[in-house]
């Protein structure tokens, strides 16, 4: 393989320019608005799937899902099914709060250790 001297030359030649117009800006602590909203989101109690399968927000197709943004659970309440193997896994909620977020969508796929839900 033969290497083209001039295309090296340009790279180089590019990346000091580049250098050149980068030099006095601090890029350490920009920080896009979606990943601190992000960040913010994720606080509270994070339930998380147990394992791999396809998560259902409600018990059955056209059925009241488990839970809703803005509900109140107990511990205990089932949030969510993981379906693994034809076998309906139901995900309790760890403590009492309110929904915060659902994560997931009906009939998504998940993966181990996914996010599902956010209380507070």
């Amino acid at each position: 393989m033969e290497i083209d001297k001039k295309i090296i030359q340009k790279l180089i030649q590019a990346l000091e320019d580049l250098k050149k117009t980068i030099k006095d800006k601090d890029f350490s602590k920009i920080e896009t608005e979606s990943n601190i909203k992000e960040i913010i989101e994720e606080t509270g109690t994070i339930i998380k799937s147990p394992i791999v399968g396809t998560a259902y927000l409600a018990p059955e197709p056209g059925a009241k899902k488990f839970v809703e943004v803005g509900k109140k659970i107990k511990k205990g309440d089932s949030v969510i099914i993981v379906e693994a193997m034809k076998t309906m896994n139901h995900v309790p909620s760890p403590s009492d709060g309110i929904v915060k977020k659902v994560c997931v969508e009906d009939g998504q796929p998940v993966e181990f250790g996914q996010q599902l839900i956010i209380i507070e």
